[in-house]
């Protein structure tokens, strides 16, 4: 494996997402107008009309304050190497060898030691701890016997309500070949925190609250690791039912009427979260990624009757507004306690219409599969270089209008341009959240620089690592 050259040692070309060659765009042209034929007969809050394509993203202009031990940095690992699956008709992409679980181990070790700048994986694990309990007021240790993690994983493909998975059998009866966070990359997680960093299995839970952990992925991490905690909607077949705590999280558009939301006793519980988000665009939303993962941190349907609905704000078209993707990562039990933000781009599609991955077309994959990792302690840094990839693919759905706004939100949110008192945290409006991270577009999709890898700004580095 050899790390790539910084983008810094490359000169800068064309403006952001300008046509490579007339191929190339010919290629995006076809999948937007292909995608957006995908839309007829979608629901009117979900629909893509011509009038709400937005305008091409502005680049390297940062905003907001990036974090992190290295500020604003992104580490992308990409390994073609790492997927050996020819599609589903070599069977579902979780079995066998068709993921390489020694690529996946090494491009998780390439992607925490270049977060961290640190050359072994306890170090950089240390670093990484100790840089959040210093942002947090805890003095300057690193993880200590006995903390608890909490992993969230993006098991969307396993939602309980949408009859993917039998709740008798615990089985897939559809969509099995779904880009949930992979089991291969939750095995490397799991095996540098217990082998490590030293971190007792019991004292590490993963869970999404929304979905029906199948045998199918449990078998997989149980078989590996027996005594890490599985929790999950139902908490059958050895399973633990996810509890609710009473640690509140208040919507800061303040809804009249809507019931408490209150967080997940595991989540409140913990020392440390871990965010292992997907690599997805979204028919909604445009883009799931680290912040929209926390739908599934709470215990309850996103749109719940009687609960603030979360969706209208999450996929609406519209700038400068309130946005509850920021609460979710502001608050102070769930982006406050993450020392970590990762993006499994084994692989990628479009939720919910895609039941498989689809090859993406951009350099590098050039009609592969994705092969990527994103990590990131910056959340905002993190979905918005995931967005930029995810819009330069060429899907519709990114390119809606709104899109991005959450991240502007995220970055400003001090004073965002909605004008919003971001405060999840306090019942009444008592202390504004202050910058979640730093968010810009880069200068273009061949290039993929930012404005530390240019020296023109404060905003992302992307960190490129070819294996």
């Amino acid at each position: 494996m050899s790390e790539s050259p910084s983008p810094k040692q490359t000169e800068s070309r064309e403006p952001l997402f300008a046509a490579e060659s007339p191929a190339w765009d010919r290629v995006n042209r076809r999948r937007f107008l292909g995608g957006t034929a995908l839309l007829t007969g979608v629901a009117a809050g979900t629909l893509l009309r011509a009038e709400s394509v937005a305008e091409r993203p502005i680049p390297l202009q940062p905003v907001g304050k990036a974090q992190g031990i290295h500020p604003g940095r992104v580490v992308w690992v990409h390994d073609p190497g790492a997927v050996r699956w020819n599609g589903p008709q070599d069977g579902p992409w979780w079995t066998g060898d068709h993921v390489s679980q020694k690529r996946v181990d090494a491009m998780l070790k390439e992607a925490i030691c270049h977060t961290a700048g640190e050359g072994e994986l306890p170090a950089a694990w240390q670093r990484i701890f100790a840089h959040l309990n210093r942002k947090r007021g805890r003095g300057e240790q690193g993880y200590r016997p006995g903390e608890k993690i909490l992993i969230k994983p993006n098991w969307v493909g396993m939602i309980y309500r949408e009859n993917i998975v039998d709740p008798d059998t615990y089985r897939f009866m559809r969509r099995e070949n779904y880009m949930n966070t992979s089991p291969h990359m939750l095995l490397a997680l799991l095996g540098q925190l217990i082998d490590g960093v030293g971190v007792r299995p019991s004292d590490i839970t993963i869970c999404d609250t929304l979905a029906y952990l199948v045998h199918e992925y449990y078998d997989i991490l149980h078989g590996a690791y027996p005594d890490v905690r599985y929790e999950d909607y139902a908490g059958k077949f050895g399973r633990i039912q996810v509890r609710t705590s009473e640690v509140p999280l208040y919507w800061s558009n303040r809804p009249a009427g809507a019931a408490q939301d209150y967080l997940p006793t595991c989540f409140a519980e913990a020392d440390y979260l871990i965010n292992f988000a997907n690599f997805k665009a979204h028919s909604g939303a445009g883009v799931t990624l680290c912040a929209k993962n926390h739908y599934g941190s709470l215990v309850r349907w996103p749109v719940q009757e009687g609960y603030y609905d979360i969706h209208p704000n999450c996929f609406s078209n519209a700038s400068a507004i309130y946005r509850p993707l920021v609460d979710l990562i502001g608050h102070a039990h769930l982006g406050g306690k993450t020392a970590l933000y990762l993006i499994d781009g084994l692989f990628s599609g479009v939720h919910p219409k895609d039941p498989e991955p689809q090859r993406m077309h951009i350099p590098p994959m050039e009609d592969g599969w994705s092969c990527s990792l994103f990590a990131s302690q910056d959340p905002v840094a993190i979905d918005s270089v995931a967005f930029d990839f995810l819009w330069a693919e060429g899907t519709p759905f990114p390119r809606k209008g709104g899109v991005d706004d959450y991240l502007h939100e995220a970055a400003l949110a001090e004073s965002p341009p909605s004008g919003t008192f971001y405060d999840p945290n306090h019942a009444e409006p008592t202390e504004r959240l202050a910058s979640l991270g730093v968010h810009e577009h880069w200068n273009d999709v061949r290039e993929k620089k930012y404005s530390r890898n240019l020296g023109t700004g404060e905003g992302i580095e992307l960190f490129p690592v070819t294996m």
